[in-house]
């Protein structure tokens, strides 16, 4: 068994319905040697925060870049790394195939398949076609010697579905397909989250988004979940701290240049 083997064993292990681990999602190589170094047990990449270091809006990315980032992420660290792979960077199944396969010949662990088309007049892939599309990234995961957890989304919620019972259904049809981890961000309240987690029998990733912040860890694992993560938003509050400079452009006021304790402690975990 090589030690990739073993890192994606255990990646799939810490998936616990009840018992769910923090999976934050660093924008590049530094921040996820930190989000190491501060005791993180996996990671996964963010497409947002990823295309914002580019200078880009979310889906601004080509599958050669997200792959070459992903992976470069997953070289720099010593614990799982999964790979937010968009839809697949293509419409049909072989294309999703496709950048399964070169995803499970780098050092990842796993990576997510959204049912998102990327056209605002029809944002989601009929149920039909996303299940097929599934199953080509599952085929082309279980090929792997070292195995490769894949995630299925339904972002329906993120794109004006209301219907709960259409993500359910898209969810039970996925894990059907044979996904290992299910995914349904833009939930909107922890109800939501257990009515998903009851639906289905394999690992949910819930989304630390909009109202569900409030909430503790501990009731996210009596709602069923078994992963909680956070996507683009660790880069987006990075970002956003830059807004902060306009005191020292309008003012010239530097205190804001002032080393903090908190950045003083994490740069033992940079190399």
């Amino acid at each position: 068994m090589t030690s990739q083997h073993i890192k994606a064993t255990d990646f799939l292990a810490l998936h616990k319905p009840g018992a769910p681990f923090i999976i934050p999602n660093p924008w590049d190589i530094g921040a996820a040697r930190v989000l190491e170094g501060l005791g993180y047990a996996a990671l996964a990449t963010t497409s947002s925060g990823f295309a914002w270091t580019l200078g880009r809006h979310d889906y601004g990315v080509t599958r050669g870049e997200a792959l070459r980032h992903a992976t470069a992420l997953a070289d720099c660290v010593d614990i799982p790394v999964s790979a937010d792979l968009e839809n697949g960077f293509g419409d049909e199944p072989e294309e999703v195939a496709q950048t399964i396969n070169w995803a499970t010949k780098s050092a990842l662990c796993g990576g997510s398949i959204e049912d998102t088309t990327g056209d605002p007049d029809k944002p989601s892939y009929s149920l039909s076609d996303t299940v097929k599309r599934i199953e080509a990234a599952v085929t082309e995961a279980k090929k792997s010697e070292n195995g490769f957890i894949l995630t299925a989304r339904a972002d329906g919620l993120l794109h004006g579905t209301t219907d709960l019972n259409d993500i359910i259904e898209r969810l039970q049809a996925f894990e059907a397909a044979g996904a290992d981890v299910l995914f349904a961000p833009g939930l909107p309240d922890l109800d939501a989250v257990h009515k998903i987690c009851s639906a289905v029998s394999k690992p949910v990733n819930i989304l630390v988004l909009g109202n569900l912040v409030n909430h503790s860890q501990q009731d996210f694992a009596d709602a069923g979940a078994a992963r909680l993560s956070v996507g683009g938003r660790l880069a987006s509050n990075a970002y956003a701290s830059l807004a902060q400079t306009t005191d020292m452009l309008q003012s010239g006021n530097f205190a804001l240049l002032k080393p903090t304790k908190d950045a003083k402690a994490v740069s033992k975990f940079l190399r």
